[in-house]
């Protein structure tokens, strides 16, 4: 089977072969540049980051949420009847405290 190219046409072959190898060979020299790498490091930790801060973000607005709707009807008004006792444990451990720490320093 003979070659029915002309040594023109192998030599442009060539050529263009050497060429896309050259762009293949500068692509493979930016992405394992050191800064390269680096930068495409630091994008990841970042979007991991954001991704994490926003999950932590949603976890504890809608635990803040869920604690105001114990406390707070629709209308905002206070609902007593769940302040009350939260207030009334809330003075009780301060006052707790207080005889511990007056019980210390005698």
């Amino acid at each position: 089977m003979s070659d029915a190219r002309t040594p023109a046409q192998i030599e442009a072959d060539i050529v263009r072969r050497r060429e896309r190898l050259a762009e293949t060979l500068d692509e493979i020299g930016v992405r394992v540049h050191p800064k390269t790498v680096i930068g495409d490091a630091k994008a990841k930790v970042a979007s991991t980051v954001d991704r994490t801060a926003g999950r932590a973000f949603v976890a504890v607005n809608r635990s803040v949420s869920d604690v105001k709707a114990k406390f707070v009807s629709d209308d905002g008004s206070p609902r007593l009847e769940r302040l009350v006792p939260v207030a009334l444990v809330a003075v009780g451990l301060v006052g707790l405290l207080a005889v511990s720490a007056r019980r210390r320093r005698s």
